[in-house]
Formats: C-alpha cells, sequence, structure tokens
C-alpha cells in the first residue's frame, strides 16, 4: 500500500468557534492527484488552509508525512493584485524555502526563474507590472512561483477560475506533469466534467465527507444528491457537532474506493 502524504485523523476546521469542516478522517497518498469538489461553503477553502497549516485545527488534526516540502496556492481574489510589482518579483517568491524572503538571488536563481516563466508561457514577461496581466497570464505566473518552490506536496485552490480554455488545458497539462513526477497534488475545482478527465481521485466535501476515493465512485449521482442535502441542511451559525458510530467511520483508506458518509 502507498505511504501516505497525509493522513487526517478527526479534523474539524472553522472560523469564530463555527466549524466549516466537520470530523474528516482518511489518507492521501504520496504521488496522488486529487480534485476537492462541493459546492460554495462546503469547507474546500478551509481544508487547504488547514492542510496548509494557516488554521490551527479545532479538533484532530493532519499527520503531514516527514520532510513533505509544501506549495500553497491560494485563491486570486486572496492576492492583492494592485502591490506594485513586477512579474519577476512575484514569481521569484518561490525562491523563499531555500533562499528566505531576505536572501541574495544568484545567477542559478535568476536562471531557474527564467525557465519557470518559459514553461508556463509567459518567457519575456519578465518586467512586465502584474497589475497590466489579464487573469490567465497572472495564473500561469503564480503557477511559475508555485513551480520554483519544487514542493513534495502542492495544494491549488481554485486555480482554474475565470481564464480562458486554452491557459486551463496548459496549467492541467502542468498539474499532470508535476504528478508525474512522484509530487502529490490537490486541486479545488468546481467543474466536474474537468474533473472526470483529469483527476484519477476526489474528495466530495459538504462541510463532512461525503464520499472519497476513484473518482468515477465518488461522483455518483447518489453522492452529489446526498452532498447537496447535506449541503443545504448546514447553517451558517451550525453549532459544535458530536460524533457517533452511525455517522463517523474511521477505516476510510487512500485509494480504497469511495465510501459515503
Amino acid at each position: 500500500m502507498t505511504d501516505p502524504c497525509l493522513t487526517f485523523r478527526d479534523l474539524t476546521l472553522g472560523y469564530d468557534s463555527h466549524p466549516a469542516v466537520h470530523h474528516l478522517d482518511g489518507r492521501v497518498a504520496k504521488g496522488s492527484l486529487t480534485a476537492v469538489v462541493g459546492a460554495n461553503g462546503s469547507g474546500k477553502s478551509t481544508l487547504m488552509k488547514g492542510i496548509a497549516g494557516l488554521l490551527t485545527p479545532m479538533e484532530g488534526g493532519v499527520v503531514k508525512a516527514p520532510g513533505i516540502r509544501i506549495a500553497y496556492l491560494p485563491q486570486r481574489s486572496e492576492i492583492d493584485r494592485t502591490f506594485p510589482a513586477r512579474v519577476v518579483d512575484l514569481v521569484s517568491l518561490g525562491l523563499w524555502p531555500r533562499r528566505g524572503l531576505l536572501g541574495r538571488h544568484t545567477a542559478q536563481d535568476r536562471a531557474d526563474v527564467g525557465k519557470a516563466l518559459q514553461a508556463v508561457g509567459l518567457a519575456g514577461f519578465e518586467k512586465r507590472s502584474i497589475d497590466t496581466l489579464s487573469g490567465g497570464q497572472f495564473q500561469r505566473a503564480l503557477f511559475a512561483r508555485v513551480l520554483l518552490q519544487d514542493a513534495d506536496l502542492i495544494l491549488l485552490d481554485e486555480p482554474f477560475n475565470a481564464i480562458d480554455a486554452r491557459t486551463v488545458d496548459e496549467l492541467i497539462a502542468l498539474i499532470r506533469h508535476w504528478n508525474g513526477e512522484g509530487r502529490t497534488v490537490m486541486v479545488v475545482v468546481h467543474d466536474l466534467e474537468l474533473v472526470r478527465r483529469n483527476f484519477p481521485e476526489t474528495l466530495l466535501l459538504a462541510r463532512r465527507e461525503v464520499a472519497w476515493g476513484k473518482t468515477g465512485e465518488a461522483l455518483t449521482p447518489e453522492h452529489m444528491l446526498r452532498a447537496r442535502r447535506f449541503h443545504e441542511a448546514w447553517e451558517d451559525d451550525a453549532p459544535w457537532c458530536e460524533t457517533s458510530d452511525h455517522d463517523h467511520d474511521h477505516s476510510h483508506e487512500a485509494h480504497g474506493g469511495a465510501r459515503a458518509a
């Protein structure tokens, strides 16, 4: 059995004492490619922040494989594009794991930035201001920054929103390339057809796990209906919840087939 990159143990995450992800258990295998899907407000972005260490669990936890390096790309709406910076400045932030935020960049670093920009189709854009980029170009620059981080686990939160189809295809190709190198990749995605075509594994959330496993088994009409009903049942001021043997099963294993909640 493939070793886990991540293990969720009764993980509950939220804000201001209001849980948004409830009692999640399971494992993400090393080298897997997983889509995280669900309705708006279903806990997808909250889960990504929890994995990245930006949220402290309310209950339970996330166990990461020893020595794992993480690259996290939030939604574009969380990034200030009005800050006066050039494309090369934005992309070079991906060097911080090896240089620190104030470290001097070497000739090799500058060459690596150039290669990353070329890999995402932005060669020659180094001196462009980021506020002049189209949505697709800006997302390419962010992918170049991720590429420079050389991470073992890559977390991408809605990277395909409001960009053209050609850019989506090229970014998907880059994601599949990363995964082909043995990296573990988790991506929040809204387009279910895109998920079915490109992602072998899917976690379906409705503030709790609805189904998790191979994409064809997770995204069945029955599971999608259950996810919608779960989502509609939650209120924004949902109280702290308690688990029970009836609705909480700790037996989920990575790549073990989809399991309905």
